[in-house]
């Protein structure tokens, strides 16, 4: 069985002052009055137009982020490829709502496609809806509004968009996941991702919709979907996570007097992600899965379950995942056992990542444990190394 105490495959890749320079990280984001105060005066410095790019750089942006471009993201995947773990490039770039915005997001990934195809060590590529579609205009999808026609044809432009992506996926057979995003707008992003995987997914998974498991409808959506894809006939493909909008969502149910769509405590909530990961191995013929996640039980739980259901472990229809800069313990103890494991690789200019990467610091200080987890892992890793001398 993988042990995740392994800080020496953990850390491998990680000079000691790159070490170092991690722990101070951590230690600072785990003070959550620190890391929610810092995102927002680096919002207002570069609102101000102060000169703080290279401060971010050099810092958080390093440790979560892979470049300001492809390009500049090139020897980080060489550096995870050497320790057999693949890289999945994501064009981080959050908060636009122009047709230009939105074309250059099409762009960057139907690039990211075809850098991909150069590269065996980028097997998926992935986008939001919402970085080629205006939120406003999903939400009213969402709700099955009748759209204007100047709106209708803004939506048609934005679908051909997103099968302009899937086609190419299609294309070079290299599979694309959609992220999930808000409650409100996560059904008209569902109904689009079911039309792309009825169209694109005959042979195999090619499009892949994600499951936040953090809502308590989303194991039952799941075996939902799955039944259709097996009376239509094409290949199911899910990433699953536990989500990144749970504050969010809570705050939009209180204020506006529904039902919060977020399961009642994590337990419901651990037990939901593992019982989609039996589902899916379970089902693993006609299902292909991403499991993302930071947790040592869950991915202990998915290698069991490839035991149990003879699953190979270098069988593309299962990969795990984890973010950049966080669970490497993780990640490389997994590929060192020969587990498809892949890194999501944010990339984007500096200024335009910001929301991801305070995303990143907030997330560090709400998830029980996860900047402990860190900084015991380092510091186990920095005495290690010590005594080995």
């Amino acid at each position: 069985m993988v042990s995740f105490n392994n800080t020496e495959i953990a850390f491998r890749s990680k000079s000691n002052v790159k070490l170092k320079k991690a722990y101070y990280l951590f230690k600072l984001m785990g003070k959550p009055a620190l890391a929610s105060a810092g995102g927002k005066l680096a919002e207002l410095a570069f609102a101000l137009r102060l000169p703080i790019g290279g401060i971010i750089r050099h810092t958080v942006f390093q440790q979560f982020c892979g470049g300001e471009s492809m390009e500049q993201c090139a020897l980080k995947i060489e550096e995870l490829a050497t320790s057999n773990v693949k890289t999945i490039l994501d064009y981080s770039v959050e908060g636009k709502d122009s047709e230009k915005d939105f074309n250059r997001t099409m762009k960057q990934t139907l690039a990211s496609l075809d850098f991909a195809h150069k590269n065996e060590n980028i097997p998926f590529a992935v986008f939001k809806i919402t970085g080629v579609a205006r939120f406003d205009l999903l939400e009213k999808v969402n709700y099955g509004k009748k759209l204007t026609e100047i709106e209708q044809q803004e939506y048609d432009r934005a679908l051909h968009r997103i099968s302009k992506i899937c086609k190419k996926a299609e294309k070079f057979k290299i599979p694309v996941m959609i992220d999930a995003e808000e409650s409100w707008i996560q059904d008209a992003i569902d109904g689009i991702v079911e039309d792309m995987m009825r169209a694109y997914n005959k042979e195999s998974a090619i499009v892949y919709n994600t499951l936040q498991m953090y809502r308590h409808d989303r194991l039952d959506y799941f075996k939902r979907i799955h039944q259709d894809s097996k009376h239509t006939g094409y290949y199911l493909g899910m990433k699953l996570v536990r989500g990144a909008y749970m504050e969010k969502e809570n705050e939009r149910a209180l204020t506006n007097g529904y039902d919060t769509p977020i399961q009642a405590n994590k337990i419901a909530c651990d037990k939901d992600y593992n019982l989609a990961l039996e589902y899916a191995c379970a089902n693993i013929h006609g299902i292909a899965i991403c499991a993302g996640t930071h947790n040592e039980e869950s991915s202990l739980q998915l290698i069991k379950l490839m035991e149990l259901h003879e699953i190979e472990k270098n069988d593309t229809k299962v990969y795990f995942a984890q973010l950049l800069g966080m669970s490497d313990h993780i990640s490389f103890n997994l590929a060192e056992d020969g587990f498809n494991t892949v890194k999501y690789v944010p990339y984007g200019p500096v200024k335009d990542v910001l929301p991801y990467l305070i995303r990143r610091a907030e997330e560090n200080t709400s998830i029980a444990g996860q900047t402990g987890r860190e900084l015991n892992l380092i510091q186990a890793e920095i005495k290690r190394r010590k005594m080995s001398k």
